[in-house]
């Protein structure tokens, strides 16, 4: 399972000039899920996004976490993160995970993070989405599952 993260003041999804999800500060999480990526996997993740410390504490640090400052989550599910690129001029699309086995994988993964008491929105699965954010800093990193 692999996500980029980013810290953000704001982040919203629309479909069809429609908002589907909107967040304020927090984390906007485009989560990309492989062919072979478990429950224990994503399970896994959301603890460690829930946790990874990344918001400034008063001296400015990277030291705090979503839970620290009560921040919400923005999920969106991104399929091309699993694009590989290295041969040819398309991408190939083959270590993703197909939508009977993503699906339920993407909605674990929400209600995962949402056990920790997170609020989330998310995007629709398989939509023609319009992902909108204003990054905090900026903070961008990838996320990994092992």
């Amino acid at each position: 399972m692999l996500a980029v993260v980013q810290r953000v003041c704001e982040g919203s999804v629309t479909i069809e000039r429609e908002c589907v999800g909107r967040i304020g500060p927090g984390l906007v999480v485009l989560l990309g899920i492989a062919r072979d990526d478990t429950t224990e996997q994503a399970a896994w993740l959301a603890d460690k996004l829930v946790n990874l410390r990344i918001f400034n504490d008063t001296d400015n640090k990277m030291n705090r976490s979503l839970l620290d400052v009560s921040g919400e989550m923005l999920i969106v599910s991104q399929f091309t993160l699993h694009g590989d690129c290295r041969k040819g001029r398309r991408p190939s699309f083959v270590k993703a995970a197909e939508p009977g086995r993503a699906i339920p994988l993407y909605h674990y993964f929400i209600e995962s993070v949402q056990a920790h008491g997170v609020t989330t929105a998310e995007g629709v699965f398989g939509a023609m989405m319009a992902v909108a954010l204003v990054n905090d800093g900026p903070v961008t990193l990838i996320v990994e599952s092992p």
